[in-house]
């Protein structure tokens, strides 16, 4: 293989991901332990006026967490995460969709727990399957300001525990 070859190898997915970090007063395990209890995630997933219904929650390698999202504005939206790949407390790795096949929107989703101190520092990375898609979600549903508004409920939760 030549060096050009080599360097084709490794993929620059920028314009395909949304990245964002957040860093809470709160010890590295409570931050996890709120990722993966449902109790947790009904007080907190979704940006601001969204509520969530869980129909499953198998939190497992290969498991799976159904949930509707309720949007202030009575539309219902149906989600799916699968658990692809879980090191507590460090990691968790998930493919979210509507749960339809080839549905525009699907993503992978990396999070990173850090400990700092008494603190913890997480990192959310969003990555689809093409730019077109990363740029629909942002456009059509506001996915950053969404995902800091879900990081925002969070704080809030962690504050109150």
């Amino acid at each position: 293989m030549t060096g050009n070859n080599a360097n084709q190898a490794v993929e620059d997915v920028k314009d395909r991901e949304i990245v964002i970090s957040r860093t809470f007063n709160a010890s590295r395990e409570l931050v996890w332990e709120v990722w993966s209890k449902p109790e947790h995630l009904a007080n907190w997933w979704g940006p601001k006026g969204f509520a969530i219904t869980t129909q499953q929650f198998d939190f497992k390698l290969g498991g799976a967490w159904r949930f509707i999202m309720h949007g202030p504005d009575g539309v219902d939206y149906p989600n799916q995460i699968v658990f692809i790949d879980m090191r507590n407390p460090e990691l968790l790795v998930y493919a979210s969709s509507d749960g339809e096949e080839d549905s525009p929107g699907q993503f992978q989703t990396t999070v990173t727990f850090e400990a700092d101190g008494d603190k913890t520092s997480i990192t959310m990375q969003m990555l689809f399957k093409t730019a077109a898609e990363r740029d629909f979600v942002v456009k059509e549903y506001g996915a950053i300001e969404g995902g800091n508004q879900t990081l925002d409920r969070l704080a809030e939760l962690l504050a109150s525990l």
